[in-house]
């Protein structure tokens, strides 16, 4: 037990006191700053980057709700129709782990419009396609696109966004909400008139995109002086692995994905099923207004609870948090397999839970490491779209061989390794998002040491 003069804990305390009041006054002012560089108000190039994510995003989800339609109309298993998830996830991540490589030799702007050219043109021949195995096939084209795209966006967005990287991560997230909200919509409402629909209309949404990033988009000019931008190494993304925070993050990324995409690759097929069994019609259309309810819960919680749920507990309590629910969540619908009710209440309710997963992850890989924004993103995307790559592959082969809830158990026991791996290896993370303290907080906490 240490004791301290009287005399001196009264200045440390005025002194923490006064601190306090300086600290009031930044707050004030930066307050005021954040009102003018509010998340609405944000340059041109910024809404035009966000609305091409949107359109990203809405690619993974676009064909959840026509793969009973492309199974019976193409004559394809259910297994062979989540292979379109797999082919595209799959390239997504390699390729994401080589994006950063191209970037930095490209430059940002010829990057993003590429990875656009490439998704409009491989989304297009996805939609001329007459069999099941070539939309896989050009649904991996559509993914190299997609790497390209999505791993030099989101170091764009926080690059140019007016307000901040926590900011520009929360835009960065809406957009992904919001796309993965209105994939399934569009999917099911084109797909009602062909399975075909939703290819064309994200082939036309794309050209759209990519001329507004064409016309609007500016690559930041360097500084008075400043020395050219590095040439990122080949092997850039392997190398940033040795970071352990980023490791930690990229692996319980992995584990996570495995159950996001085995709730959104599986989850059409026990619906509509269950649905069938309860006298109910259920197609494309139906499907997508599961799926849009779902989305539109990412999006909501991204927004709007993340950033004040991280600002309050910290990152890794909302993590755990967070990933603990989930894993209650595809416990439920294993258990209720059979429940249309069950299936859809759940699955829409499970979106709010993987809303503040993405923001509090994608937040933590920004502030991690001093590596580069593109370098740090396109690693740690791409190890996590791996993990998404391999449960639609697993998912339908799990269904067949054993029961149709074993993909749901599989997704739990996933979230439990990341969990784990959380636990292990989180102290690691110790010095990401705390909790704000105050400092006459922190002098009554000097007080009660020194007593």
């Amino acid at each position: 037990m240490t004791t301290t003069d009287p005399d001196e804990r009264k200045v440390r305390v005025t002194s923490a006191t006064n601190t306090e009041r300086s600290a009031t006054g930044d707050q004030t002012e930066a307050t005021a700053e954040t009102a003018k560089a509010s998340i609405w108000r944000q340059p041109v190039a910024v809404w035009a980057i966000a609305f091409a994510c949107t359109v990203s995003f809405m690619g993974i989800g676009l064909v959840d709700p026509i793969l009973p339609a492309i199974s019976r109309e193409l004559d394809a298993t259910p297994s062979e129709t989540m292979l379109l998830f797999t082919s595209y996830l799959f390239i997504t991540g390699i390729v994401m782990l080589f994006a950063s490589w191209v970037s930095s030799r490209l430059g940002v702007k010829k990057t993003l419009l590429l990875g656009l050219a490439l998704i409009v043109v491989f989304a297009a021949a996805a939609g001329l396609s007459g069999g099941v195995v070539e939309i896989i096939g050009f649904r991996a084209g559509w993914g190299i696109g997609n790497a390209l795209f999505i791993a030099t966006a989101l170091a764009a967005i926080v690059g140019a966004a007016s307000g901040g990287s926590r900011q520009a991560i929360v835009l960065y997230e809406a957009s992904l909400g919001i796309g993965l909200a209105v994939g399934p919509l569009l999917g099911g409402a084109l797909g009602e008139l062909s399975w075909r629909g939703p290819f064309f209309g994200t082939a036309a949404l794309m050209a759209i995109a990519l001329l507004a990033i064409l016309v609007v988009f500016r690559s930041p000019a360097p500084a008075a002086g400043a020395a050219a931008p590095a040439k990122v190494s080949l092997l850039a993304s392997f190398r940033a692995l040795r970071n352990p925070a980023l490791l930690t993050l990229s692996l319980t990324a992995f584990f996570y994905n495995v159950a996001f995409f085995v709730l959104l690759a599986y989850s059409p097929y026990p619906i509509e099923s269950a649905a069938a069994q309860a006298g109910m019609t259920f197609g494309a259309h139906e499907l997508g207004l599961v799926f849009f309810g779902w989305g539109l819960a990412v999006a909501l919680t991204s927004v709007l609870a993340a950033p004040v749920l991280t600002r309050r507990l910290g990152l890794r309590p909302v993590l755990f948090t967070m990933l603990g629910l989930l894993a209650v969540a595809e416990a439920v619908l294993a258990i209720g397999i059979d429940s249309a009710t069950v299936l859809i209440v759940t699955v829409i309710v499970a979106g709010l839970f993987l809303g503040v997963l993405n923001t509090a992850l994608t937040e933590a890989v920004m502030e991690a490491t001093d590596l580069p924004r593109n370098v740090a993103s396109g690693t740690y995307s791409g190890v996590r779209f791996i993990g998404g790559a391999i449960a639609p592959a697993v998912a339908g082969p799990l269904a067949a061989a054993i029961t149709p809830s074993a993909p749901y158990w599989l997704g739990v026991a996933a979230l439990v390794v990341a969990i784990a791996i959380l636990a292990f290896a989180g102290r690691t993370l110790r010095h990401l998002g705390r909790p704000h303290e105050t400092a006459i907080a922190e002098a009554a906490d000097i007080g009660q040491g020194d007593a």
